[in-house]
C-alpha cells in the first residue's frame, strides 16, 4: 500500500470519527437543553395541559396559564410549525407521558406544508420513530444528509434555538413588542395573506384529535386573535375552519376577532405579552382551560 493511500486512509478515519464524536458531544447538550422538545424526549414535558401551534401557538403564555388554572403545561408550538411535524410531535408526547387534561391545537398549522423546518427536526430524529419517519418520506435528501454526517444533523435553526436554551426557560418565548404605530395605521394597504388549505395537513390534524380523544383528553380547536381587520386580508381562513371541522366533527372556536386593540400585539398576526393575556382569559371564559 502506498504512503498516500495509507494518509487517505488515515484522513477519512479521523474525520468519520470527528464527526460521530462531534455529534455525540452536541447530542449531549441539546438533550441537557431547557428547550420544550429536548424536554419532550428527555422525561421532562408531562403536563396537564398541551398546547399545539405554529407561531400563533406562541400566544399560549405559558406562565399565565399556569398561573390562573393552577395546572403544568407543554407548549409543542414553533414558527410555521406544519400539522404533519406537529402530529409526530404529540403522537411522541401520548407514548412519553400520563394522558394531558386538555389539548388546545391553533388550526393554522394546516396553513402550509414547511419542509424547510421540517427539515430541522432532523436534530430531534434520533428520538423519534415518527420524525425519522416522516423526513425520509419528505425530505429524503436531508434524512439522508443525517446518515452521513452526525454533525449534519445540528446544522439548523431548531438546534440552534435548543442551544440558546441550554440553562434558559423558554416557556415565555412570545412577542413582546407593540405594533408600529405607522405599521398599524397603514394596514388596509397590505397585501392579502394567502393562507391555504391543504387536504393532507387537515387529514394530520384529524389524526391527531383522533389520537388525543382516544387517550381521553378534552380537545379543543382554536383560531388565535389576528390584528384588527387583519383577518379579513388572510385568504381562505372561513374554508379551513369548515373544513378541520367537517374532518374532526368538532367546533373551532374562533377567535380571529376577539382583540381590538393595536396595543395588544406585536405585528399583523401575533399578539404581544398584553394580547396574549387577554387572549388566555377568553380561553378560560370559555372553558378551554
Amino acid at each position: 500500500m502506498s504512503r498516500k493511500i495509507l494518509w487517505w486512509i488515515i484522513f477519512l478515519v479521523v474525520v468519520v470519527a470527528g464527526d460521530r464524536l462531534g455529534g455525540w458531544l452536541l447530542q449531549g447538550q441539546i438533550d441537557q437543553s431547557q428547550f420544550r422538545y429536548s424536554r419532550l424526549y428527555t422525561d421532562r414535558a408531562g403536563a396537564d395541559i398541551l398546547l399545539v401551534g405554529n407561531s400563533r401557538g406562541l400566544t399560549f403564555f405559558q406562565p399565565y396559564i399556569e398561573q390562573i388554572t393552577g395546572h403544568s403545561t407543554c407548549n409543542l408550538s414553533y414558527n410555521g410549525m406544519p400539522m404533519d411535524a406537529a402530529k409526530a410531535l404529540v403522537l411522541d408526547y401520548f407514548d412519553r407521558y400520563p394522558a394531558p387534561t386538555v389539548m388546545v391545537l391553533d388550526i393554522t398549522t394546516c396553513d402550509r406544508e414547511n419542509k424547510e423546518l421540517l427539515a430541522a427536526f432532523l436534530t430531534y430524529s434520533a428520538h423519534s420513530f415518527r420524525l425519522d419517519t416522516l423526513l425520509h418520506g419528505r425530505q429524503p435528501k436531508v434524512w439522508w444528509g443525517g446518515q452521513v454526517s452526525n454533525l449534519f444533523r445540528y446544522n439548523n435553526e431548531v438546534a440552534q434555538r435548543a442551544f440558546f436554551h441550554r440553562t434558559t426557560t423558554d416557556k415565555d418565548w412570545l412577542l413582546d413588542r407593540v405594533i408600529a404605530p405607522e405599521l398599524a395605521q397603514n394596514m388596509a394597504a397590505q397585501k392579502n395573506y394567502p393562507l391555504e388549505v391543504h387536504p393532507y395537513l387537515v387529514q394530520q390534524l384529524q389524526e391527531t384529535v383522533a389520537a388525543a380523544r382516544a387517550h381521553g383528553v378534552a380537545v379543543h380547536l382554536v383560531i388565535s386573535p389576528y390584528f384588527p381587520g387583519f383577518d379579513k386580508k388572510v385568504d381562505h381562513l372561513d374554508d379551513l375552519k369548515l373544513a378541520v371541522e367537517q374532518a374532526t366533527g368538532l367546533p373551532v372556536h374562533d377567535y380571529r376577532q376577539a382583540l381590538s386593540e393595536s396595543s395588544s400585539f406585536g405585528d399583523f398576526q401575533h399578539p404581544n405579552k398584553k394580547g396574549s393575556l387577554e387572549y388566555i382569559d377568553l380561553l378560560q371564559r370559555d372553558g378551554l382551560f
